[in-house]
């Protein structure tokens, strides 16, 4: 199977044991900072981009969550399987944490930013970033180990 194959399957997987992680450590925010995480804020940014926000029902903007939480992970493991030379840069869980933060910045303080779908990460409370960046990390971790597993079961 080929890699982009692989780092779709290993990222859809790390989506899972990330999304525990950001659950938990919301749990643990001060009240005024328990505000709905970026999954679902992302969601209802570009619900209401595509003008459909307001025929939504909570149950459809619940459901749309989960899916595009879990497909933007897929889609980030794919790009992770694609990007030449990723194992070069040690080992697996190492690389799959750097490329974790390159996500968590290139989404926060990039492209959702730039496209007006969410402020920020400079403008939300630092626990909140430390949250997503931790969550981040154990998605990086898990894609990189996940990704070399399935790697090596394919050359078995």
């Amino acid at each position: 199977m080929n890699r982009i194959l692989l780092g779709a399957l290993a990222g859809l997987a790390a989506t899972a044991p990330m999304t525990l992680a950001m659950k938990l450590m919301h749990e643990q925010l001060p009240r005024e900072e328990r505000y709905p995480l970026p999954p679902r804020q992302v969601t209802e940014g570009l619900a209401e981009k595509a003008g459909v926000n307001e025929q939504l029902g909570e149950e459809e903007r619940k459901a749309a969550t989960w899916v595009s939480h879990f497909a933007y992970g897929t889609a980030c493991g794919a790009l992770y399987g694609a990007v030449p030379g990723v194992r070069a840069l040690g080992h697996p869980a190492l690389s799959g944490v750097g490329f974790g933060l390159a996500v968590w910045a290139g989404s926060y303080l990039g492209w959702l930013p730039a496209a007006g779908v969410l402020a920020p990460a400079t403008e939300h409370p630092a626990r909140r970033n430390a949250l997503m960046i931790a969550a981040h990390v154990v998605w990086g971790a898990t894609t990189g180990l996940a990704l070399e597993r399935l790697a090596e079961d394919g050359r078995e």
